[in-house]
């Protein structure tokens, strides 16, 4: 059994660890006045100047196919990279990204939608989550009844990832009520100027969903993603496409944090010693030190297994959960080490702070996550030992 990293894995890792600490970290201080003004920690233009140098490089479409562009990292290479991009709040994405159900497009869609999208003239979304269907995605009621040759589309969906900025959007509709998502659901590819409507979200954090509204929206049957009735089979792809993904970002997060708090302990004075000398602040941070480690291999586990071919789902759950868990417990074990002033706006914890409580949140609840890893175990689907068992 071999832990180390392959050659190219490591180059990998260290390119992007190079670059974050080059081209993003510096950006930080302005990221930060911007967001308390209540603008976008990087312009649109920005992010794409910042892709673009990545690309030089030959970083683009990390995940995506050789055949289209893209670097096609493993699950493992990717979750590496992520690390490293969460060592920065930064909000920086490579580009040459599509979402993996526009895979399933036709030939006529892939020319109107997925190239476009991979080489970042058009921007999407994905809409699922409604008011009253959010863990819960098979009670959707957004509505799709066909009139003629056409389908009319009539709902809302909300906290909606990129709604805001997004000019078509796959969005998932009942097409037949008696059915529901078995086979019931389709989804569709719906231009923003064929009729829906967005509206900003305001958050606790700096991610911007949107409200979307479709009011008798009129798309042909061409727009149809996949086929009919199959909608609800390529949501649960797309949301099972790498939760590997967050956690493995919030690696970076805790790594910088910790060492934040290390510096912090081993300079701050009080009643003539470090901190650090102090058994209350040694014991949060070797607790937050093995909870890192214990992360980074879940997640590295849960890749190696999408990697091999392996059904990942369980693993990707129980590093979903722990991520989303430990990371907070981190970041307030961080905050409290620096005291006052880790409360203020001075420092980025209490922006890490916000940016990683949506972990717990989104694409998966903790509640989700514990009743999927409860029901595989208790109906055998996996066993304690995992795969190694």
């Amino acid at each position: 059994m071999d832990f180390s990293l392959s050659t190219e894995e490591r180059e990998v890792r260290d390119w992007v660890r190079t670059f974050v600490q080059r081209e993003l970290m510096p950006l930080e201080q302005e990221v930060l006045r911007r967001e308390r003004r209540g603008e976008p920690g990087l312009t649109s233009d920005e992010l794409t100047a910042l892709q673009l140098k990545a690309k030089e490089s030959g970083f683009w479409g990390v995940q995506t196919p050789e055949e289209y562009g893209g670097m096609g990292l493993s699950a493992v290479m990717t979750a590496l990279l992520e690390a490293e991009l969460g060592r920065t709040f930064v909000p920086f994405r490579f580009g040459g990204a599509a979402d993996n159900i526009l895979f399933h497009a036709n030939d006529e869609q892939k020319e109107r939608y997925l190239l476009p999208t991979i080489s970042g003239e058009r921007k999407s979304c994905f809409a699922i989550t409604e008011p009253g269907a959010g863990s819960d995605a098979k009670n959707i009621r957004t509505s799709a009844r066909k009139d003629g040759a056409d389908w009319i589309i009539n709902g809302e969906k909300t906290f909606i990832t990129g709604g805001n900025e997004a000019d078509f959007v796959m969005v998932f509709a009942v097409t037949d009520p008696e059915k529901g998502a078995n086979g019931g659901v389709t989804c569709f590819l719906v231009d923003r100027d064929m009729g829906w409507k967005s509206e900003p979200i305001d958050t606790m954090g700096e991610w911007g969903p949107a409200s979307l509204v479709f009011d008798n929206v009129r798309v042909p049957e061409s727009q149809i993603l996949g086929e009919e009735g199959q909608g609800f089979a390529l949501a649960m792809q797309w949301i099972g496409r790498g939760r590997y993904l967050l956690p493995a970002r919030a690696i970076g997060s805790c790594e910088r944090l910790i060492s934040m708090a290390i510096e912090h302990a081993n300079t701050r004075e009080t009643f003539g010693a470090p901190i650090a000398t102090r058994q209350a602040i040694q014991w949060m941070i070797a607790d937050s030190g093995v909870e890192l480690e214990a992360l980074r291999w879940l997640v590295l586990h849960a890749a190696w297994q999408v990697d091999s071919g392996m059904d990942s789902r369980h693993a990707q759950s129980i590093a979903k959960l722990y991520g989303g868990i430990k990371a907070n417990e981190i970041v307030d074990r961080v905050l409290q080490i620096h005291g006052g002033m880790g409360y203020t706006r001075e420092l980025p914890i209490e922006r890490w702070y916000r940016e990683l409580r949506l972990l717990r949140i989104y694409e998966g609840t903790d509640e989700i996550q514990r009743r999927t890893i409860a029901r595989n175990l208790l109906k055998g689907h996996v066993k304690i030992g995992g795969a190694l068992g």
